[in-house]
């Protein structure tokens, strides 16, 4: 595979990226959700050192196979600006390394991921499921915790570390956890990794919320054990589907995907 063509993700790419439901391998998310249109193979290697030419090159042949990703189309004089500037900014593999790592880190990415669970837990005679929302708007907060008790869940809340540290230490374990990148005073990812170290919260599903994205964050937050990531503004029904694939509840057959109910909140991230 020749190192310096670029690919793109195809339509059936981005659906995976966009359609709530993913069934591809963590690997496979990890290396599509690079994929950019702009980085080179050679590039895209470059940024991933910890993995060797043969399983990337595996990965990403996989992906080609399944059609999420093709060659991507470019127009001649940009393709040759381009090139005139890696011979300049991109002489050694550091160089190609630092690019890729600029791309992950441009912002507006937009992502709607989750990972199929399977079937829930069965529930006892009068038990609902529960959630704990993590999000500092209180707002936003409300308008989630709404739906989710349409869904059947008894809904708690949490907008800063204290809150959080509180609503994790009571003896109810919840079912489900939506969980904000950025808090006043706490990191979404470092609460994520303490939950996937904690005995009794580490199997719990978690959702991560952000409003502003980029590739470098997605790929962290999956690496950290995430089972979705939603960027914001996202339509209700868009996060209410990847709840219900999180947890492994039926998909409400009346449910519809209007695109004039958006829940919509200032860019933290």
């Amino acid at each position: 595979m020749p190192g310096h063509e670029i690919y793109a993700l195809t339509p059936l790419g981005e659906n995976e990226l966009r359609g709530s439901v993913t069934t591809l391998s963590p690997a496979q998310l990890d290396l599509l959700v690079r994929i950019d249109g702009v980085l080179t193979f050679t590039q895209i290697k470059a940024g991933m050192p910890e993995v060797s030419l043969q399983a990337f090159t595996s990965t990403f042949d996989s992906l080609l196979f399944r059609r999420l990703l093709s060659k991507a189309q470019t127009d001649p004089f940009a393709d040759q600006f381009k090139i005139q500037l890696n011979k300049m900014a991109l002489s050694r593999a550091e160089a190609e390394a630092d690019s890729g790592a600029a791309s992950l880190r441009k912002t507006g990415y937009y992502v709607r991921i989750a990972r199929q669970r399977g079937a829930g837990r069965t529930l006892a005679p009068g038990e609902v499921l529960s959630a704990i929302v993590v999000d500092d708007e209180p707002m936003l907060a409300k308008f989630i915790q709404s739906y989710l008790s349409l869904e059947g869940f008894h809904v708690r809340l949490a907008g800063n570390r204290a809150e959080v540290i509180a609503e994790f230490r009571r003896p109810q374990i919840p079912d489900l956890i939506l969980l904000d990148v950025m808090l006043p005073d706490a990191d979404g990812f470092d609460i994520l990794l303490r939950l996937r170290q904690h005995p009794a919260l580490k199997n719990v599903p978690v959702i991560m919320l952000t409003g502003k994205a980029t590739r470098e964050a997605v790929i962290k937050g999956l690496a950290c054990g995430a089972d979705g990531y939603i960027t914001k503004p996202f339509e209700a029904e868009a996060l209410m589907h990847a709840v219900r694939t999180v947890v492994g509840l039926p998909e409400d057959p009346a449910a519809t995907t209007s695109t004039d109910l958006w829940i919509n909140t200032k860019s933290k991230f």
